[in-house]
C-alpha cells in the first residue's frame, strides 16, 4: 500500500516536468525531481499514471503523424510496456516468496525462543525442587550426623546440576540473540538486494523506451524521404506529360495547315486524320493509365510500409509507362516521314 508521504498528484507533476524538458519518466528520475520518497510508493504510483495513458490510448493523434506510425509506435509500446510488467511481476512474485520465507525463518526462530523460556521455567521449577530438597536435607542433617557426608554430596551435585541449567539457560538466550541478529542483517541484505534489482529493471526499462524512441525517429525519417522521392517523380512525370501534350498539339496545328494547303491529297489526309485519331486514343488511354497510377500512387502513401510488395509493381508499372511515352515521339516521328514519303509524287 502506497505511503501517505508522497501523494499521486506529487509523482504526476513530476512526470510533468519530465516530460516538459524531453526526458522519459522513470522511478529513479521521478525520485530524482520529487527529492524524496521511497522506489515502492514511486513505483506504484508510477504504475497508475501508466495505466490511465493505456486508458486514453484511443485519444486521436496529433494531425500531421501518419496513422501508420502511430499504430506501429502504439503496438511497440503495447509489447515493452507488457515486458516491462511481466518482468516486474516475475520479480514481485520472487520478493513475495523470499519475504514469506522470512517470515517463516523469523517464526521458527521465536518457536526456538518461546522453547527456550518453556526450559528455563522448568529449569527454575527444578531448582525450586532443588532448593526444597536441600531444605529438607540441611533438617535431616541436623537430625543425623552420622549422614553429613552423603547428604553434603548429594547437595553439591544438586547445586553443580543447577549450574549446568543455568549455564544451558545462558547459552540459549545467546543463541536466541544471535538468531535474531542473523536474521536482522539478513532482512536488511535481502530489502538491498530487492532494492538493487528494482534499480536494474527500471534502467532496462528505460533503455527500452529510449530504443523505441529512436526506431520511431528512424520511422518518421524514413517515411519522409520516401515522400520526397515520390514527389519528385511525379513532378518529373508531370513535366513530361506537359511536354507531350505540346508535342501533339503541335502535330495537331501542322495536319491542320496540311489541310488547308493540300486539298487534293484528302486520301493522306485522312490517313493521317486516322493516325491522329489513333495517337489521341493512346495519349487518352496514357493519360488513363497516369491518372489510375496517380490514384495507386496516394493510396500508396496513405498505407506507407504496410505494402512494400504493391508498390514495387507500381514502380513498374510506371517504368513500363516512362518507356511508352519516350517512345511516343519516335512513333510520330516515324508517322510524320511516311506521310512525307507518301505526299512526293510518283516518279
Amino acid at each position: 500500500m502506497a505511503r501517505s508521504g508522497i501523494q499521486y498528484s506529487d509523482v504526476q507533476q513530476a512526470i510533468d516536468k519530465l516530460l516538459a524538458r524531453g526526458d522519459t519518466p522513470s522511478v529513479q528520475r521521478i525520485r530524482e525531481v520529487l527529492g524524496t520518497g521511497s522506489f515502492t510508493t514511486i513505483s506504484e504510483h508510477f504504475r497508475i499514471w501508466r495505466t490511465e495513458r493505456e486508458q486514453n490510448r484511443d485519444v486521436p493523434p496529433p494531425k500531421g503523424v501518419p496513422e501508420v506510425i502511430v499504430n506501429v509506435a502504439g503496438e511497440l509500446w503495447r509489447e515493452a510496456q507488457e515486458v516491462a510488467n511481466h518482468a516486474l511481476a516475475h520479480y514481485r512474485e520472487d520478493a513475495n516468496r523470499q519475504v514469506e520465507t522470512a517470515l517463516q525463518t523469523a517464526a521458527d526462530a521465536a518457536q526456538q525462543a518461546a522453547n527456550a523460556e518453556q526450559r528455563e521455567s522448568a529449569l527454575a521449577e527444578h531448582l525450586r525442587h532443588t532448593e526444597q530438597r536441600l531444605e529438607t536435607l540441611n533438617r535431616e542433617l541436623a537430625a543425623n550426623q552420622s549422614q553429613e557426608r552423603q547428604w553434603q554430596q548429594q547437595a553439591e551435585k544438586a547445586i553443580q546440576t543447577a549450574q549446568e541449567y543455568q549455564q544451558k539457560h545462558t547459552q540459549a538466550e545467546q543463541r536466541v540473540e544471535a538468531l535474531q541478529t542473523q536474521y536482522a542483517t539478513e532482512q536488511k541484505q535481502q530489502i538491498k538486494r530487492w532494492e538493487e534489482r528494482l534499480a536494474q529493471e527500471e534502467k532496462r526499462n528505460e533503455a527500452a523506451e529510449g530504443k523505441l524512441m529512436a526506431l520511431l525517429d528512424t520511422l518518421r525519417q524514413e517515411r519522409t524521404q520516401e515522400e520526397k522521392a515520390l514527389q519528385k517523380r511525379l513532378r518529373q512525370w508531370e513535366l513530361r506529360a506537359d511536354a507531350l501534350d505540346k508535342e501533339l498539339q503541335r502535330k495537331k496545328e501542322t495536319l491542320h495547315q496540311y489541310q488547308m494547303d493540300n486539298s487534293a491529297q484528302q486520301q493522306c489526309i485522312e490517313a493521317l486524320e486516322r493516325q491522329n485519331e489513333e495517337l489521341n486514343e493512346q495519349q487518352s488511354q496514357l493519360q488513363s493509365q497516369l491518372d489510375e497510377a496517380y490514384r495507386s500512387l496516394e493510396q500508396q502513401q496513405k498505407r506507407a510500409e504496410q505494402d512494400a510488395q504493391w508498390q514495387q509493381q507500381l514502380w513498374q508499372h510506371m517504368e513500363a509507362l516512362q518507356v511508352q511515352l519516350t517512345a511516343l515521339p519516335d512513333t510520330l516521328s516515324a508517322n510524320d516521314k511516311r506521310k512525307k514519303e507518301a505526299e512526293k509524287p510518283p516518279q
